[in-house]
C-alpha cells in the first residue's frame, strides 16, 4: 500500500521563502502514533509557571531529536523545502537560525518586545505569550542536499537516496522530495501554524517552500499493543508499532548507532525518515462490504483484533494459515509484517497523520494519510516493507501521490550545540 517517489530532481524556485520537508510511507492500518499515551492539549494557560515555559513542554536536548519517539499529539504540519543559497556559509547560517527559532518555540513564553516601527518578532497567532502546547519540531535532510553545492557528498548517509516510484504510485513532483524536511507537531493547529510561519521567516534568505501538508490524528490514549487512533479508512492505527519505551528495541530498529557499517560518523543518533502522501479513495471504500474491508486489512474494523483473534493485542498466526483461508495472502498486515524471525529486522516506527484537502475537480473527496516511518536502515526498513506491499489488495483503494526520503538529524545536546553541527563542521 505504500510506494516510493520519483527519482528525478525538480528545479528550484527562485523565490526565497522558508524551510521544511516531508516524505510519505507504508502501511495504512499499521501506521500512526506510538503506543505510548499522549496527553490532551492543556489549552492556553494564563500563567506559564512564572518562568517563561509552558506546562506541556517537550524536552528538546538529547542524543535524538524530539517528534520521533515522542507520543504524537493531535495536529501536525509536514513540509519540504529547497535550499536556494549556494554557499556553505549560508547553509550553516540557515541551520543555526533554524536551531535558534526551534529552541524559542519549544520553550514557550513571552515574546520579546520590539519597537512598533518594525514588524513584530512573532506573528502572535497564539498570542503574546507562547504556550508550549506539546510542540515539537523535527528536521531531516534529503538526498539532494548532498549534491555538489555544499561539498557534502562524502557525508551522505549510506542508504539515503531520492524516493523512487513504486508500481501503484502516481507521484506529483510538486509534492515530492526536497532538500530539508520539517515535521511540526502540537496539540492544536494554531500552534503548528504559528511555528511553521516562524520557521519560514527565520530561513527566508536561504530556503523556499516546496510543499506542505497539514495532518491530524486522535492521540493514542491506550497502552502498548493497542490504539485509540484511527485512519480515514476507519481502521485502528498504530496497534503493531514497536514500543517506544523500549530503548534497546529503539536502538535496534530506529537509531543509527555510532560506528554503524557504512554510515558517516556524524549520523550517529539520527534516523532515516520516509514520508509518503497517500490518497485514499474513501467514497469507493465506504461502498465496499465490511467483510471485504476486514479481509483487505486483516483486522476487525471495530475492535482492531486480527481475524484469528478476539483482542486487539492478539498476534496474528499467519504460519497456521498458509493457504490464506483466514488472512488473504495479499492482505495488508500479512504483507507489511509477516511475523517471521527473518522479517523482525524489517520493523519500522510509524508516525502517521490523517489529512483532508477538500475535494477534487471531479467532486471526489481528497483525503488520506501522511505516512511517516523512522528506521536505522532505509533498505532494511521501509524498502523491505514496501516491496512486500507491492501488489497488495488494498492498492485498489489508495494512491501514493508524494513524499520523499530524508534523514532526521541527530539531536542537539545542549545550549552550546546546534542542529546540524555534526554534519556541517
Amino acid at each position: 500500500m505504500s510506494s516510493e517517489l520519483g527519482g528525478a530532481r525538480v528545479g528550484r524556485r527562485g523565490v526565497l521563502a522558508g524551510l521544511g520537508a516531508t516524505a510519505a510511507g507504508v502501511g495504512l492500518a499499521a501506521c500512526g502514533t506510538t503506543s505510548a499515551s499522549a496527553r490532551p492539549g492543556p489549552g492556553y494557560p494564563d500563567d506559564l509557571n512564572g518562568d517563561g515555559f509552558g506546562t506541556d513542554r517537550i524536552p528538546r536536548f538529547g542524543r535524538h531529536q524530539p517528534g520521533i519517539t515522542t507520543p504524537a499529539p493531535g495536529h501536525a504540519i509536514v513540509a519540504a523545502f529547497d535550499v536556494v543559497s549556494v554557499a556553505r556559509t549560508d547553509l550553516v547560517a540557515m541551520f543555526k537560525a533554524l536551531d535558534q527559532e526551534i529552541d524559542s518555540l519549544m520553550r514557550g513564553g513571552k515574546v520579546a518586545a520590539r519597537s512598533d516601527l518594525f514588524p513584530p518578532t512573532d506573528n502572535f497567532v497564539v498570542g503574546p505569550a507562547r504556550p508550549a502546547d506539546g510542540l515539537s519540531v523535527t528536521v531531516s535532510v534529503g538526498a539532494s542536499l548532498f549534491d555538489d553545492r555544499f561539498g557534502l557528498a562524502s557525508r551522505r548517509p549510506a542508504t539515503l537516496r531520492p524516493m523512487p516510484s513504486f508500481p501503484n504510485d502516481q507521484l506529483d513532483l510538486a509534492r515530492s522530495h526536497g532538500d530539508v524536511a520539517v515535521q511540526i507537531c502540537a496539540h492544536t493547529p494554531d500552534a503548528c501554524q504559528h511555528a511553521f510561519r516562524q520557521l519560514m521567516r527565520a530561513t527566508r534568505r536561504q530556503a523556499v517552500l516546496r510543499w506542505m501538508q497539514e495532518g491530524f490524528i486522535q492521540p493514542n490514549t491506550l497502552g502498548a499493543g493497542r490504539s485509540s487512533s484511527r485512519n480515514l479508512l476507519g481502521f485502528k492505527d498504530g496497534t503493531a508499532n514497536p514500543g517506544t519505551g523500549d530503548r534497546e528495541l529503539m536502538d535496534e530498529l530506529v537509531w543509527v548507532a555510532a560506528g554503524a557499517r557504512g554510515e558517516p560518523a556524524w549520523a550517529a543518533g539520527g534516523t532515516y525518515h520516509a514520508i509518503r502522501l497517500i490518497q485514499m479513495h474513501v467514497e469507493f471504500w465506504d461502498r465496499t462490504p465490511l467483510r471485504t474491508q476486514n479481509e483487505l486489512i486483516g483486522r476487525d474494523k471495530a475492535s482492531g483484533a486480527p481475524l484469528d483473534g478476539s483482542r486487539e493485542t492478539d498476534t496474528p498466526d499467519f504460519a497456521n494459515d498458509p493457504q490464506g483461508n483466514v488472512f488473504r495472502l495479499d492482505g495488508h498486515i500479512r504483507r507489511a509484517n509477516p511475523r517471521t524471525p527473518a522479517t523482525e529486522k524489517n520493523r519500522i516506527l510509524r508516525r502517521g497523520f490523517n489529512y483532508s484537502r477538500g475535494f477534487s475537480a471531479n467532486g471526489h473527496l481528497d483525503q488520506g494519510l501522511v505516512f511517516q516511518a523512522f528506521q536505522a536502515d532505509l533498505d532494511r526498513g521501509f524498502m523491505a516493507v514496501q516491496e512486500r506491499l507491492n501488489g497488495e489488495g488494498l492498492e485498489e483503494y489508495i494512491t501514493p501521490v508524494g513524499g520523499g526520503f530524508f534523514f532526521a538529524l541527530p539531536g542537539v545536546r545542549d545550549h552550546g550545540d546546534w542542529l546540524g553541527r555534526t554534519l556541517l563542521t
